[in-house]
């Protein structure tokens, strides 16, 4: 049961993170920041954009809160701030005027070092810095990439963090719940019918984000990196092999497109409801085999959640499948 301050904490950040995204939405609308339909892009009307900047600020705020909670830990928010605030930064920009992806990925590779050096502060184990460093960078891409239809990449957060607040010890776990709060604040604007997209500066911001949250996993021993790994299974797989079906065919893999299995379901005809929540369903049973596998003995929780990593590959072979679905 958790304290009655904390419940009342949540419930502040998911109200700021409302307001904010409210005021964001005015800000894009005014300034005509818009992302335009077209035959890349899963929506069919112009929408505003970088309402992901609400998400931002409650989180930079948690951590400036916790810091003045756990003094000892300080200077690793801090640090760790730094970084979303760089992921952020090199987002709000690229969504006013839009950027070459080298310069952006130079920032975003920079923020992943920061978390590299938390990590090796905290472990000292080169191959989790690296670990975290790549994750971090890969997160932040995949989140942008997954980022295409109404409520997707929110609610795969939100379920994602979630998960992780079950699985991290305190303090950690309250970060975890602190951003799902802050997730379910833009909600709202943003599923079952968007009203504005949480923008670049929003989805890069969650990738990093969960990325701190796996750092964290890793720092404090709280599970193997392949468990750690299992709330993100959907998105990792989806980008993942969609990316490398790109690479091997020689297509330019850093142009927008609608290869993803997501992108399939919708231009098949289903909805973003629909597709939003076979995704939700999915990962509220990651959620679930978390909890499960955290109570197993080794090596039985590293083989179930190699088996899901393995059924969820298989999964979106099926899925894809020119027979299942009306377009390939």
């Amino acid at each position: 049961m958790q304290p009655l301050w904390e419940v009342v904490g949540l419930l502040v950040v998911v109200l700021v993170a409302a307001l904010l995204t409210a005021v964001a939405r005015g800000y894009a609308l005014r300034r005509q920041l818009l992302d335009q339909p077209g035959e890349r892009r899963s929506h069919v009307v112009a929408t505003p954009r970088g309402g992901g900047i609400a998400i931002v600020l409650t989180q930079l705020l948690a951590c400036m809160c916790f810091g003045l909670l756990f003094p000892k830990a300080g200077g690793a928010l801090a640090v760790f701030s730094a970084g979303l605030l760089l992921v952020a930064g090199i987002g709000w920009w690229d969504d006013h005027r839009p950027l070459p992806a080298l310069p952006r990925l130079g920032v975003h590779v920079l923020a992943g070092l920061l978390l590299a050096a938390l990590v090796w502060q905290g472990t000292g184990d080169a191959y989790r810095s690296a670990f975290s460093a790549l994750l971090a960078v890969g997160l932040i891409n995949v989140w942008n990439f997954m980022d295409g239809i109404d409520g997707l990449a929110a609610t795969q957060a939100l379920l994602a963090a979630i998960a992780y607040g079950l699985l991290l010890p305190a303090p950690m776990a309250g970060l975890a719940l602190v951003l799902a709060a802050g997730v379910l604040g833009f909600l709202p604007f943003n599923f079952p019918k968007a009203r504005i997209f949480m923008g670049d500066v929003g989805s890069g911001a969650l990738g990093y984000l969960l990325a701190g949250l796996v750092a964290a996993g890793l720092v404090t021993d709280s599970a193997p990196p392949v468990l750690l790994l299992l709330p993100l299974t959907a998105f990792l797989v989806d980008a993942g092999l969609t990316l490398a079906g790109r690479i091997l065919r020689g297509e330019r893999w850093m142009e927008p497109h609608t290869r993803h299995l997501y992108q399939r379901w919708v231009k098949a005809g289903r909805s973003h409801v629909t597709v939003t929540s076979a995704y939700a369903l999915f990962a509220v049973a990651g959620g679930v085999l978390v909890w499960v596998c955290h109570r197993l003995p080794s090596p039985w929780d590293r083989a179930v959640a190699l088996a899901w990593g393995a059924m969820a590959v298989a999964l979106w072979f099926v899925l894809r499948n020119p027979s299942i679905n009306k377009e390939a």
